[in-house]
């Protein structure tokens, strides 16, 4: 049988989502635990593989099992072997054609930037932090000339290795909430590093360092050297997929209305 399941994680604990020999993942976390539950070796699947530090609030992966097993079990079953930083919220028995990768028809972040004076003592690992006021209005002006379908190479970082650039943006928010600067954003898939970078270029429109008109240049350029800087992971929230209505897949967007739902 094949099981999906949505996984909430803080990625300050692990080096990325990925298995990795030299260092503990969060893919490497799961699958000890469903593996107890199944008893039997699980490898999953999922939705979109996050780098250190980036945090997910409904992962969605699969897997395959000869073992089946209560629901109930993989999501509680599997809580209980993994540690805190890492939890299950629902499991669903889903037909053998279902991907958490391929089937997925967007995805969607979050980046949370603080923006104040003086750094968060609480939420370091969950935020950025920009010290120089942000323009969150120019920053979203700004933002808007990605949506559509455009070659995101001036987004993608060297150790890329999709096959090509090109990616559909969907939305491209950039609110603010008190002394917190929001970039909300779902495209049908991402290049390495593209959040954090078109992040990064955004900080630097927001504090007036380059016109709202610099994005939609990079875009024509396509040349990542004269792109903005990296955005830290800290701030980065991969939120959730979206797949066909056929799946009946939860959408936990639609409870997303605060930013501290990708904080402590």
């Amino acid at each position: 049988m094949r099981v999906a399941l949505a996984v909430e994680y803080d990625g300050s604990a692990f080096c990325g989502w990925q298995r990795q020999p030299h260092c503990h993942s969060v893919q490497a976390e799961v699958e000890q635990a469903l593996s107890k539950v199944a008893d039997e070796p699980i490898t999953v699947h999922c939705a979109g593989r996050t780098d250190t530090g980036v945090h997910a609030l409904a992962q969605v992966i699969h897997f395959d099992t000869n073992n089946e097993r209560p629901l109930r079990a993989w999501t509680f079953g599997a809580n209980t072997h993994m540690s805190k930083k890492v939890s299950v919220h629902w499991a669903k028995a889903v037909p053998d054609d279902f991907h958490a990768r391929f089937k997925a028809i967007n995805r969607s972040y979050r980046y949370t930037i603080l923006n104040r004076n003086t750094r968060s003592g609480l939420f370091g690992d969950r935020l950025s932090w920009v010290n120089q006021p942000l323009d969150h209005a120019l920053m979203h002006q700004a933002a808007q000339a990605l949506i559509g379908v455009h070659d995101f190479s001036a987004f993608r970082s060297a150790d890329c290795q999709a096959k090509h650039a090109v990616r559909q943006m969907f939305k491209l928010d950039v609110t603010r909430q008190g002394q917190l600067v929001i970039i909300d954003v779902m495209a049908n898939g991402f290049l390495h590093n593209m959040v954090r970078i078109l992040t990064g270029c955004l900080i630097r429109v927001g504090k007036g360092e380059e016109s709202p008109d610099w994005l939609q240049e990079l875009l024509k350029v396509g040349d990542r050297r004269q792109a903005g800087m990296t955005a830290p992971p800290q701030g980065l929230c991969f939120i959730q997929p979206e797949y066909p209505g056929a799946f009946n897949i939860p959408n936990f967007r639609e409870n997303l209305t605060e930013p501290w739902l990708c904080m402590p």
